[in-house]
């Protein structure tokens, strides 16, 4: 079963204002990141996948395609400048306190991936503890 973004503890579908809100911040920071990107060479392959907030707005959880150390360094060197990008693009009566993880999607679509790429190959090496034809 695929982990899903969403907390166990939350409604199972946001308030159309939440979703809203999390789209623009997704955009925002995507856009930020991009003209950052150019200074910064660790940021050059990073993705927003989604966005989403607390219903506070006190805390924002950002979903990457992609997230090696090095990015990940990038983002906690630049997370105050993101914030302040947001708290200015946005009216919003908290600017959130950003936290950066690697998208669940997008690691369960690469194990399909990689699934059916052993598929294709002939399944030369068969998994642990399946018997041989």
């Amino acid at each position: 079963m695929v982990p899903s973004r969403r907390q166990e503890n939350r409604s199972p579908a946001p308030y159309p204002r939440a979703w809203r809100v999390n789209q623009v911040v997704r955009q925002v920071l995507a856009e930020e990141i991009e003209r950052l990107a150019d200074a910064d060479e660790r940021l050059r392959l990073l993705t927003v996948t989604g966005v989403e907030t607390a219903p506070d707005l006190r805390r924002a959880t950002v979903f990457l395609s992609s997230l090696e150390d090095d990015a990940a360094a990038a983002l906690a060197e630049r997370r105050g400048r993101l914030q302040a990008t947001i708290g200015r693009q946005v009216r919003m009566k908290r600017t959130p306190q950003l936290v950066f993880v690697l998208d669940p999607a997008v690691v369960a679509g690469h194990r399909v991936d990689d699934a059916l790429r052993r598929l294709r190959s002939g399944s030369d090496s068969e998994p642990p503890g399946l018997p041989s034809r």
